[in-house]
């Protein structure tokens, strides 16, 4: 009866542990290039300070970037992005929530490279729209990278480009993720 009783606590507290397993960060990049073909002007922005959660028993996952947080190499292209095409003052953050679908094929702790498929809703702009995408979880050495590129119409976003700038300004905004996570304790 004790060995059941032991066996069956150990069992509950693997289980528990796994379940409870949360990898995080706060300082998560997320960078964006809507360069148009052929302009002279290059049209990205990088922001440092992303905020992602991945729980490693459901798949699921979350993104938070401030709008304001994006840099370009220029401020007044900076200034036109937060004031004329984000509205960062009325819609102050993007956000995804969704999750890996083959997270049981993840070993977060074992080293390699794991194909990861991601599908949510991302919402920009106030607007909210389905995106799937393949990105990577990668292990080395205890420590945990997620990667992910993917595109989205800026249309969708209800982000108007005016038509003085089309010919510099993308109709499509490629977004690159890359997030080393820890273990949330």
């Amino acid at each position: 009866m004790n060995k059941f009783i032991v066996l069956s606590l150990l069992l509950i507290g693997i289980s528990s542990s796994a379940a409870a397993q949360k990898y995080f960060t706060k300082n998560g990049s997320i960078s964006f290039d809507a360069t148009a073909p052929g302009s002279p002007e290059n049209i990205t922005a990088d922001n440092r300070t992303v905020q992602c959660v991945i729980d490693v028993a459901t798949g699921n996952m979350q993104f938070k970037a401030s709008m304001k947080a994006f840099t370009f190499e220029r401020a007044l292209m900076q200034e036109h992005f937060n004031e004329n095409y984000v509205e960062s003052d009325k819609f102050p953050d993007a956000k995804f929530a969704g999750s890996i679908s083959n997270m049981s094929a993840i070993a977060m702790d074992k080293d390699g490279t794991y194909p990861a498929n991601v599908k949510g809703k991302l919402t920009l702009h106030g607007e909210t729209r389905d995106v799937e995408t393949t990105g990577k979880i990668t292990v080395a050495k205890g420590k945990v990278t997620a990667t992910a590129n993917f595109s989205v119409l800026l249309s969708d976003y209800k982000v108007s480009v005016p038509s003085l700038v089309s010919d510099k300004v993308s109709k499509t905004a490629k977004i690159s993720v890359n997030c080393g996570l820890e273990p949330l304790k």
